[in-house]
């Protein structure tokens, strides 16, 4: 339903509060001058703008709206129609699309397939893996996959191990991402058929982990997750003296499956963990399910081939099915993955137009935008996750699209994918889960996050003072600090701290060197604090 963007009302300011932040989390200094003048305070807009006056922001721009979440009155705009990049506020759109145009209990499958008749214990013809894009696929799921084909009585396969990755196009990175993100987990290729090797779900990737040597000069010695020939370690890295600052790195090579690691680890430290993606996940897909069958006793005599649509005739031996979307919304949205965005626009391309591509899956999304009541006319969006500096969202629809699903009756599996200030578990906190403590948006904000060099957002909903509920966008563009996530947390704990009356100050520390960098969403990073 549409809900138009009515005029801001001011609010009268009532009990002045003050917050104070430091590193990633807000200290709560508690109500002060409960007996001064009323009037002579700031209201809401004031409160915000003062906020947003910060020298951090000085020549960046900002789109910032408040609503009323159950009118849908404005409460507060600043450039409420700028449009800016929003990075990972992205992913409000698209899982709020596929939540609405695939369904919560929309699963992708991935199959094994016999091409050719089966005598005995013999497959005489290929062997197929088709896979529908789930970015959930384990190897364990794989293994899963085969000890079924092996249960079917089939031990030789007298053809090749063929790799259907069809449900998809063959364009693997989203538009206008950044080279040199892509060996970085965060900016994996999309496939309708790849592995995760952990339970954050980090498709299209593998785990590198270097261990450092007895003594200095020794080789580290470095294991892989999954176990797989798929990708090539070239160990350039050595062990340092103990005691001294690691320097290791862990890059792929562009074009290639050569991982190389580099750098130095000191004797007697604990093992350094990385993330890497591979050139082409179906090969990367098709590897790991083929040593599952050679583990499960099962021989494939053929070569594995990659990209081959499997034939109507296909019988299906093994399948796998993927946890409902409404499972999977929670490591999507708690941890931004980006590779879950991607998967689900293409998936919604294909249930949509039956073409798995990104532009058909926006059309799609695009579509459902303008039935929820938001003018996609005002936005542009490329992708699915938010990595491409080329999408453009103003505060204003953002919030639009946040009044909207509050009607879905999908609206509660949705809702509880949003990360949850303060909330130290990962599955519920999320990237919000160091932010805001101490303050009265703690376990009450839930929110989107977003960051990208030079841009931050942050758009959810909050609880005020007063028990009502609140919709907020807030995106930041073009400044130059390290990071301007406190200006967001001080605007969401000023709206947690208001009340019909009015607003309280809250004043955002400025130049904290220990707020860390933000050019990416705090989980890509795997921080520890995130």
């Amino acid at each position: 339903m549409s809900r138009p963007l009515g005029r801001m009302r001011k609010r009268a300011f009532a009990l002045p509060l003050v917050v104070g932040l430091a590193a990633t989390v807000l200290t709560w200094s508690g109500p002060a001058g409960a007996d001064s003048d009323a009037a002579a305070r700031p209201g809401l807009t004031e409160a915000i703008e003062t906020i947003l006056a910060d020298p951090r922001m000085d020549g960046g721009a900002a789109s910032v709206v408040v609503a009323d979440a159950a009118g849908g009155e404005i409460l507060y705009r600043h450039e409420a129609g700028d449009r800016l990049m929003p990075a990972s506020n992205t992913k409000l759109v698209t899982s709020a699309a596929a939540a609405e145009l695939l369904g919560t209990d929309y699963r992708f499958t991935t199959e094994a397939l016999a091409a050719g008749r089966q005598q005995g214990s013999v497959l005489r013809g290929d062997l197929y893996l088709r896979g529908s894009g789930d970015p959930t696929a384990l190897a364990s799921d794989y293994r899963k996959l085969a000890a079924e084909v092996a249960d079917r009585g089939v031990r030789t396969v007298t053809g090749e191990l063929v790799a259907d990755d069809t449900r998809f196009d063959d364009q693997r990175l989203g538009r206008s991402w950044a080279a040199d993100d892509e060996s970085s987990y965060y900016s994996a290729q999309i496939s309708a058929l790849t592995v995760a090797p952990d339970t954050d779900y980090d498709s299209g990737t593998v785990i590198v982990e270097v261990f450092p040597g007895a003594a200095a000069g020794d080789s580290p010695r470095v294991a892989l997750t999954p176990r797989t020939g798929y990708v090539e370690i070239v160990n350039e890295a050595e062990t340092l003296p103990a005691g001294q600052e690691g320097t290791l790195t862990v890059e792929r090579r562009h074009g290639t499956n050569e991982i190389v690691v580099s750098g130095g680890i000191a004797a007697g430290d604990g093992p350094v963990k990385e993330w890497a993606t591979v050139w082409e996940p179906t090969g990367y897909a098709a590897d790991v399910f083929r040593q599952a069958l050679e583990d499960e006793g099962v021989r494939v005599v053929g070569k594995t081939r990659l990209g081959r649509q499997a034939p109507e005739s296909v019988r299906e031996l093994a399948v796998h099915r993927s946890m409902p979307l409404k499972e999977l919304l929670v490591p999507f949205m708690k941890l931004s993955n980006n590779m879950h965005a991607e998967a689900l626009t293409k998936a919604i391309g294909y249930e949509k137009s039956g073409r798995g591509t990104w532009s058909a899956g926006l059309t799609a999304i695009s579509g459902y935008l303008k039935q929820a009541g938001v003018d996609s006319s005002r936005l542009r969006q490329v992708d699915g996750s938010g990595l491409s500096r080329m999408n453009n969202f103003p505060a204003a629809q953002l919030v639009e699209l946040l009044l909207s699903v509050r009607d879905e009756p999908w609206y509660a599996d949705w809702a509880r994918s949003l990360p949850v200030a303060c909330d130290p578990d990962r599955f519920v906190g999320g990237t919000l889960r160091s932010r805001m403590c101490g303050t009265p948006a703690a376990l009450n904000a839930r929110a989107k996050t977003g960051s990208l060099t030079g841009a931050s957002a942050l758009s959810g909903y909050v609880v005020d003072k007063g028990g009502r509920e609140l919709v907020y966008a807030i995106v930041l563009n073009n400044y130059l600090a390290s990071s301007v996530k406190s200006i967001e947390d001080a605007i969401v704990v000023t709206l947690a701290s208001s009340d019909g009356d009015g607003a309280t100050t809250i004043k955002p520390l400025k130049n904290r060197a220990a707020e860390g960098n933000s050019d990416i969403e705090c989980s890509w990073s795997k921080a520890r604090g995130c």
